[in-house]
């Protein structure tokens, strides 16, 4: 299996396999429009304006499962990125990343990476244990914008949310 078995609902309502991405670099977000890494949206879209030409795709996933901070329709949901974030970067329909109703696409992406931590954020991890009940000794997702970098080849690095868009241009430069 590969990320290009897969095919994603766009939010707009159009079936895309990731088999037409064979052969470019794919940025894959868990996304929310209430979070407290929602600015990342501004980022990402610089990622995207910035490398599109050179191969790049930046695929946006929003999710519900962390504190209800994507709350919103589909509708919303690119509504708000679009006016609040100038996001042009595809949306995927709102899907959950984890669970037993988790999209395969990202039972995937969980099952060939695994959760690298916070770095030096303890807070989050302290957080997210307390309040969520968040289990740390798993590949799941922790938590939004959670990104997955896939390369030329369908090969795939995972970044956890404290990674900021702009501190992958070394990988994906690399990458392309």
């Amino acid at each position: 299996m590969s990320v290009y078995d897969y095919s994603i609902n766009l939010i707009e309502g159009r079936k895309e396999e990731l088999s037409s991405h064979k052969g470019e670099v794919l940025l894959l977000v868990n996304t929310a429009s209430k979070c407290g890494f929602t600015p990342q949206f501004e980022a990402l879209e610089q990622l995207h304006k910035k490398y599109a030409d050179k191969g790049l795709t930046v695929i946006g996933f929003p999710c519900n499962q962390f504190g209800e901070q994507s709350p919103g329709s589909n509708e919303e949901e690119q509504e708000f990125c679009q006016i609040r974030y100038g996001v042009t970067f595809p949306l995927s329909e709102k899907i959950d990343v984890n669970g037993e109703n988790a999209h395969p696409l990202f039972q995937y992406l969980t099952s060939v990476t695994e959760f690298s931590g916070f770095g030096e954020n303890e807070n989050l991890k302290n957080i997210l244990e307390t309040k969520f009940g968040v289990e740390f000794n798993s590949s799941t997702i922790k938590w939004n914008f959670t990104k997955f970098l896939v390369d030329r080849y369908g090969n795939v690095t995972r970044f956890e949310p404290t990674t900021k868009p702009e501190d992958l241009i070394p990988a994906i430069e690399a990458a392309l």
